[in-house]
Formats: structure tokens, C-alpha cells, sequence
């Protein structure tokens, strides 16, 4: 377990993606910001640091629901109560998170979205209860690399306990939100492709030929090809139209 707890804090330090120096946080009512996000059951907040994979910031309702004390609390105790088999399935859905927010919406927006998956934790008398992850990044650097970012967990187990496998990028300040993209963490999905599969893919959903796509991106007509070919042994589609079918379900077009 605790492996797979160093493997997800690996991902969150790749090359870009998390700040590589302390940003500065500045004065924030996180209880105000907390009211304003739908909670329906028992929930506790707590700032992370991508710098130093430190957390601060956290609400005294993580005793009541984990039995930690906030004062001193880290962020592998945190960790630690996620259930041994969904570890995987964090891991996926937090490299499909980053995927998506640096490739299809872009680093200058990655403050604008709210975050949003679930997955079984422990509570504090020792049973497992399905929690709602919510995370807004707080302060990037100046690569738009992730600095700090608010996250707030809801034991949402009165509703269900089905975990429904996908994450949802909701929009902020009037940006489009992005629901329901479900993360394959059994083997390779959506997730494993490439930027330029992915305009490769928008530019056949706008009909263009594979002449029309070297053309506009400056590459081969054997380089599409060979593109095109990958894209559908990854995606298992049999044609076209289920292809982009599979993508438009998936919030990639």
C-alpha cells in the first residue's frame, strides 16, 4: 500500500505539472468558499502543497470523520485511508485529471475548475465509506504548475455506494464543465492519448480529410495514417462514427 501511496505522489511531481517552488497563498475565508460548493453529507477541507506535499488549512471535522487531529495531521495520514483497491483507481483518475486539464483545457485555466471523483476511505471506527473528493487549485507558478490546492472530502455513503469510475472537471466563473469521463484504470482508455491524437481525432469529427490534417498540422499524410491507425487499436473502435461517439462521451470533443 504504501508503494502505491509513493506512486501517487510521483504523479503529481511530474516535470510541469506541480509547482516547483512554495507559492504564495494569500488571504482566503475557505469556509466561505466551502459553503459555496454543494456538500450533502459529513465533510472535512484541508489545503495541500504540491511544493512539499505538506497540507494546512484543515478543518476540525477530519476528527470527527477520521479521528485525526488537525494540528497535526499529514498528508500520507490522509492518503493512508483511501481503500487498498482504489488506490489504482485514484492514481488514474488523478493522471486523467491532469491530462485533461493540461492538454484539452490548458495550464492559464487550470484555477477555473473544480475537480471531482470518489473513491472508498477509511473512518475512524475502522469502516469504509464511499467520499466525495472535491479539489480547486488554489496558486499556480509561473508555468501554471499546480502550487496549492483546496480539497474537500464528503462521506456521501447515505447516497450511494457505487463508485460510477469517472471524474468531472466542473467549470468556474462561467467556464463549460466537462462530467462523466470515465477513467479506464484496467487498462489503457482515453487517458492514454496523446495531444496529437487528440487533434487528430477533433479535426476527423470536423470532417477533414487525412490530406486536410497534414496540411493543417504540418506533418506527413504516412504520420496521420500511422496516427490514425493507433488511435483506433487504443480505443477499440470499429469505425469513425464510434470513435468520435466514444470521445464526445467522454468530454474530448
Amino acid at each position: 500500500m504504501e508503494e502505491q501511496q509513493n506512486k501517487l505522489k510521483q504523479l503529481w511531481e511530474i516535470e510541469n505539472k506541480t509547482s516547483k517552488q512554495s507559492t504564495f497563498l494569500p488571504i482566503i475565508n475557505f469556509n466561505e468558499i466551502v459553503n459555496s460548493l454543494i456538500n450533502i453529507g459529513p465533510f472535512y477541507f484541508y489545503v495541500v502543497d504540491f511544493f512539499d506535499m505538506s497540507i494546512s488549512n484543515v478543518s476540525s471535522s477530519i476528527r470527527d470523520i477520521h479521528g485525526f487531529d488537525p494540528e497535526t495531521v499529514s498528508f500520507d495520514d490522509v492518503l493512508s485511508t483511501i481503500h487498498p483497491e482504489d488506490l489504482i483507481f485514484v492514481a488514474k483518475a488523478e493522471e486523467t485529471n491532469l491530462k485533461f486539464l493540461y492538454e484539452i483545457i490548458g495550464k492559464d485555466n487550470v484555477m477555473n475548475y473544480k475537480s471531482n471523483y470518489s473513491f472508498r476511505s477509511k473512518l475512524k471506527n475502522g469502516e469504509y465509506c464511499l467520499l466525495n473528493h472535491q479539489a480547486i487549485v488554489l496558486t499556480t507558478d509561473e508555468n501554471g504548475g499546480f502550487g496549492k490546492s483546496l480539497n474537500i472530502h464528503t462521506n456521501i455513503s447515505h447516497i450511494t455506494s457505487k463508485n460510477s469510475n469517472t471524474i468531472s472537471l466542473i467549470g468556474l466563473n462561467g467556464n463549460p464543465s466537462y462530467t462523466d469521463i470515465k477513467v479506464d484504470f484496467t487498462s489503457k482508455g482515453i487517458s492514454s492519448f496523446s495531444k496529437r491524437e487528440i487533434e487528430i481525432i477533433k479535426l476527423v469529427s470536423e470532417g477533414n480529410t487525412n490530406a486536410e490534417i497534414a496540411n493543417n498540422l504540418n506533418i506527413s499524410l504516412h504520420t496521420v495514417k500511422t496516427h490514425r491507425k493507433n488511435i483506433n487499436k487504443k480505443a477499440a473502435c470499429k469505425n469513425v462514427s464510434e470513435l468520435i461517439n466514444k470521445f464526445t462521451s467522454n468530454g474530448l470533443l
